[in-house]
């Protein structure tokens, strides 16, 4: 397994959590628009991710996230 395979099974588990519809999650999965998450279970998610993986995702740079794969990338990005 890689690490981005590691890191995406992490934040996947992360998802089940607020993902209270059940919709099925796949890379392509946009937090807003498909899991219909507004802006205070978004911000949820962040700090979640920011306590699983000991980062920090800006403002700015949570903003520019839009989907399960952008995130992957962008931990990795963020933890390296």
């Amino acid at each position: 397994m890689t690490d981005r395979d590691e890191r995406k099974d992490r934040i996947l588990r992360l998802i089940g959590d607020f993902n209270k519809k059940g919709i099925a999650v796949s890379e392509d999965t946009r937090f807003a628009q498909d899991l219909e998450w507004d802006s205070l279970t978004v911000m949820d998610f962040v700090a979640a991710v920011e306590d699983e993986f000991d980062i920090i995702i800006t403002m700015n740079r949570a903003a520019e996230i839009e989907t399960v794969g952008a995130l992957i990338d962008a931990v990795g990005e963020l933890e390296g």
